[in-house]
């Protein structure tokens, strides 16, 4: 058939001016949703997990599908172009375009509809899927496709993506789960659209409307196509790359939603996605396998799909390593087997028997290769958890070049892998990639899919160039296969214009085609796909990069060579940040748990200190380090460090805030908020109360309403309960009572932080006794002596470095004489272990207190050798402080908890949300209480009034005191047998005298005003 019955392709992005200011009201008038075109919003979302950046026009938040409706009518008339964006994290530019960009996640989220019997399922395009299989759990089905970031994709992105994953061993793409979707088109064309036959077909043509028409012309590209669509499709089980042609063949039931699946939202808008169902695996087993080289694990990969294992994973020595110098996974790391190279094949059955038997039957039939084989469930998840790690552990990773996406995904017949391996590798050495330390090569092996991240130079012209060739020949290699570009990712912009190496200048005149029907102005996400950027332009980086390079920095940035631009540049956009729960003891990011924002999450925030550098010179944000965005982002982070462990490269979102708040109030100190003057000089009003003995007035004070309600108000603090200071210091105390024990395990220095020393002291006395009864002699220092917590939390970095420098020099002769340093607060704990060594990183006594400071729990079983603490059985659940998760670890809390014959639950509740002065300051207060109200607070109250809440932190302590009425205990407590120690608020008495003396106060005050 002649293709003149089909409208030209679509050969180039179509620029135009938009009137951006009439766009956004028009938006705001007619659009139930969030409309934002603010210089922040716009920098968060200028880029995905890719190489690329393009600031967008403006972004909405719908709150229903038929307001993304609205918004794409509102777009049309003024001729915006549109992108729709799920969770953002994919690798190939899908996501990033000037553009009005269409944020699903935050309200488009809901499953409308159940179908057990016919297994499937109707939601909406936000919904995180992870969250949706936690819906469907009691039906005993699930959606089978399960990308690495399951915990925050979104089902509209997979489907844009045509996602897979490593369950796609069993389960397929996302093509081949979807039933049906509901689209519209840029021009306001509605429908759902699945398999249609022939009757479907002709009932749809008597309507003689738009739909009628794309119809026709879709059947007309594929009879006109369908022997070049044969011959150019690999047949492969991961074909992503193009456009779904194939699904419109007869063979396939002209699928016009398989067709629409990894369109990448180049041709329509998703609004709703019926979705087909597969049954939960009730059991699984692991078995992994190890070989010498990672073509040999490839090559034997034909040996293990006749076993039928339901995901068949593999990985090299170059990604444990990296696995293992970033710290990652370590207890799971030490169950592989021996070989430098391993395949992880997956097995399910109805029983756990079944499925271990099928495990065995495996190992049983490769003789002579090395195996571990894994049925306890945890064991499985931290061992599956050393693959799904990859993406992240191959970023940034210490003593190595960055590495970036461009070759990430590419994929070959099973088969033919470990031939493809040898080859690729061999490119690699040709450009300079290649090395001990080069790329790891990972992926979905089972299905001949390959994930790696590759040293590219996207520094410079000549790096840039480089980039350039090498994809080129790589995907003339990968075709020479049979293969695809992308196995898993998409095109986007960066394999785009390799399309033509892959199928041929005809099948892309077809797609080219498609894209016209569609949407024939090329206003849906324009430049991705078909006529595309080319592959090095709109670079994240580039040869003309050129930030800001900010030189009086107070944090000394030792892991991004002295750079903040190297820092904020650390995000690689995977977007786990973006996590709706907190299992797996997941603390990073609270804020955007609670808001759902981008620019609440920790990679929201990433991008908006890269866009302050502006080092595109065309970014939204213009005045650096005086930014009011960046400052209203970073305003609800609560700094609680999360990020520092949780986010696989290692952002350290609470020390960048730190530094920018010093940057964004220097020189004009009048600017910042009264609660940084308050909190971030508590420890100096902590001193001089407890100097004077002035506790109990001075609680009296704030815990009288009237002066309450001064006092907070005064402080610029929210209005909470104000914690109660005690009559005794823990310094005071020590200084009269003369040390006691043998002292036969040596001399330990108890740090003496504000919040200890001066607000809960009886934990101190109890980890003193504690310690004497254990052998050591316990020595705790006079005076005034402070970490600098509260001045790094709220940004007085100049001072903060004065007091932790005075700290270090007081503490020096302690250290070099090779003495440990005992934290019982964690946040300051973790100054000295992670902050100090950041801000003073070449001197040798700070790096000796790093060393040498060590937890209640670090001391009494990794220097205590045989010490077996007193008995206390029971029943506890633990609040982990953030810091202590982040930096610390909480691995010797639960093994001495255990000696002592603790029951204990560390709970899955992330942060607290009071986050030491976080919580207290203006505005916080609901943040700070939803945080708390996600699991903590519902987990209190459901534990039994018996069991003991165990909370290292101060914070964490006041938190649950004030918002569930219980009192949290300190390790060092619950060791010692010590009851809870109940707050006791100033008597009557105390109070009256206070009130007293304020009215004589006043009405002083008003004689004197008269007279005058």
């Amino acid at each position: 058939m002649s293709t003149t019955d089909l409208p030209d392709p679509v050969v180039h992005p179509r620029h135009s001016e938009v009137d951006r200011v009439r766009l956004a009201a028009a938006l705001r008038s007619r659009v139930d949703g969030e409309v934002r075109f603010d210089a922040g919003s716009r920098a968060a979302y200028s880029t995905d997990g890719s190489n690329f950046r393009q600031v967008p026009i403006g972004v909405v938040v719908p709150r229903t599908p038929e307001a993304a409706a609205e918004a794409v009518a509102v777009a049309r008339e003024f001729g915006a172009p549109l992108l729709s964006r799920g969770g953002g994290t994919s690798l190939a530019g899908q996501c990033t375009n000037t553009a009005v960009v269409l944020d699903f996640s935050k309200y488009c989220h809901r499953l409308e509809s159940v179908d057990p019997d016919a297994a499937t399922c109707v939601v909406q395009p936000g919904i995180v899927l992870d969250d949706l299989n936690r819906q469907l759990a009691p039906t005993g089905l699930r959606f089978g496709p399960e990308p690495a970031t399951h915990r925050n994709c979104t089902i509209g992105g997979m489907i844009g993506n045509n996602s897979c994953g490593a369950t796609a061993q069993r389960t397929g793409k996302v093509v081949d789960n979807i039933a049906a979707l509901e689209v519209l088109c840029y021009d306001g064309t509605r429908f759902w659209c699945g398999p249609t036959d022939d009757d479907e077909y002709a009932a749809i043509e008597r309507h003689g409307n738009r739909q009628a028409a794309l119809y026709r012309q879709l059947r007309r590209l594929r009879d006109t196509y369908a022997d070049a669509i044969r011959e150019r499709f690999p047949d492969i089980p991961r074909r992503v790359s193009g456009y779904n042609l194939d699904s419109l063949l007869p063979e396939h039931g002209f699928d016009v939603a398989g067709l629409l699946v990894g369109s990448e939202s180049t041709l329509v808008t998703v609004l709703r996605a019926e979705l087909k169902l597969v049954p939960v695996v009730r059991h699984r087993s692991l078995v992994v396998l190890g070989y010498p080289s990672v073509d040999r694990a490839a090559g034997a990969v034909p040996d293990v799909l006749p076993h039928e294992p339901i995901a068949l994973e593999g990985l090299d020595a170059k990604l444990i390593r990296d696995e293992r110098i970033k710290h990652l996974n370590p207890d799971a790391l030490g169950e592989l087997p021996e070989g430098r190279a391993f395949l992880m094949a997956q097995f399910g059955g109805a029983t756990p028997e079944e499925a271990g038997e099928r495990a065995r039957n495996l190992v049983a039939a490769l003789p002579g290769t090395s195996s571990e084989v894994l049925e306890d469930p945890r064991h499985q998840a931290e061992l599956w958890q050393v693959r799904e790690a990859g993406l992240g552990a191959t970023a940034h990773v210490p003593g190595k070049p960055d590495t970036f996406e461009g070759w990430e995904d590419s994929a070959v017949p099973p088969e033919r892998l470990g031939d493809y391996l040898r080859r690729l590798s061999a490119l690699y050495a040709e450009f300079g990639y290649e090395s001990d330390t080069g790329p790891a090569l990972y992926g979905h092996f089972g299905q001949g899919c390959v994930h790696t991240r590759i040293p590219f130079d996207l520094y410079t012209a000549d790096g840039v160039a480089t980039y350039r060739r090498f994809l080129e020949r790589a995907a003339r290699l990968v075709t020479e296969f049979g293969g695809s570009l992308s196995g898993e990712h998409g095109d986007g912009q960066t394999r785009g214009e390799l399309l033509p190496v892959m199928f041929g200048t005809e099948v892309v005149r077809a797609f080219g085609q498609l894209k016209a029907i569609f949407d024939p102005d090329d206003r849906m996400n324009p430049g991705k796909v078909v006529a595309p950027y080319p592959l090095d332009a709109n670079l994240r980086l580039g040869g003309d990069w050129s930030p800001a390079a900010p030189q009086d920095l107070y944090f000394r940035f030792p892991h991004d060579g002295g750079s903040f631009a190297e820092a904020a540049n650390r995000c690689v956009g995977v977007g786990r940040c973006r996590q709706h729960t907190t299992e797996g003891g997941q603390v990073m990011c609270p804020s955007y748990q609670v808001t759902g924002e981008e620019e609440h999450s920790t990679r929201g925030r990433a991008r908006l200190l890269f866009e302050m550098l502006d080092g595109h010179g065309d970014g939204p944000i213009t005045d650096g380090w005086r930014s009011a965005e960046v400052a209203g982002a970073l305003d609800l982070c609560l700094a609680c460090k999360g990020c520092k462990t949780d986010c696989p490269a290692n952002v350290d979102m609470a020390t960048y805030k730190a530094e920018f708040l010093a940057h964004h109030y220097r020189h004009r100190p009048w600017r910042r908020p009264r609660s940084h003057w308050s909190m971030g000089w508590l420890p100096v009003l902590a001193q001089a109360i407890g100097r004077a003995r002035l506790g109990p007035l001075v609680n009296a004070a704030t815990h009288t309403p009237p002066l309450s309600r001064l006092a907070t108000a005064a402080a610029g603090i929210e209005r909470r309960e104000i914690p109660l200071f005690a009559g005794q210091t823990l310094q005071q105390w020590t200084a009269r009572r003369a040390p006691r024990g043998t002292g036969v395990r040596g001399e330990v220095l108890l740090w003496p932080d504000t919040f200890t020393n001066h607000l809960h002291p009886h934990l101190g006395r109890a980890a003193v006794e504690l310690l004497e009864d254990a052998g050591w002699r316990v020595v705790v220092p006079d005076g005034p002596v402070c970490c600098g917590l509260t001045w790094i939390s709220t940004g007085q970095l100049a001072t903060a470095k004065k007091v932790l420098g005075r700290t270090v020099r007081r503490l020096a002769p302690h250290l070099r004489r090779g003495g440990l340093v005992l934290g019982l607060e964690p946040s300051c704990t973790a100054v000295f272990r992670a902050d100090a060594a950041e801000l003073f990183p070449e001197d040798e006594d700070v790096r000796r207190l790093r060393d040498q400071t060590v937890t209640l729990a670090e001391l009494l079983t990794r220097h205590s050798p045989g010490y077996q603490p007193p008995a206390r059985p029971g029943r506890a659940v633990a609040q982990v402080h953030c810091h202590q998760h982040a930096v610390l670890g909480w691995d010797a809390d639960r093994e001495l908890l255990e000696r002592a014959g603790v029951e204990v639950e560390r709970l899955d509740s992330g942060c607290c949300g009071l986050a030491g002065n976080f919580g207290f300051e203006r505005g916080h207060l609901e943040v700070s209480e939803a945080c708390a109200e996600r699991v903590l607070l519902p987990a209190l109250r459901e534990s039994d009034p018996g069991t003991t809440v165990l909370a290292d932190g101060f914070s964490c302590r006041t938190q649950i005191h004030q918002l569930a009425g219980r009192q949290a205990r300190h390790l060092a407590e619950l060791l010692a047998g010590q009851a809870p120690d109940r707050p006791r608020r100033p008597g009557a008495p105390a109070r009256a005298a206070v009130l007293g003396a304020a009215g004589l106060a006043l009405a002083g005050a008003a004689r004197l005003a008269r007279r005058r």
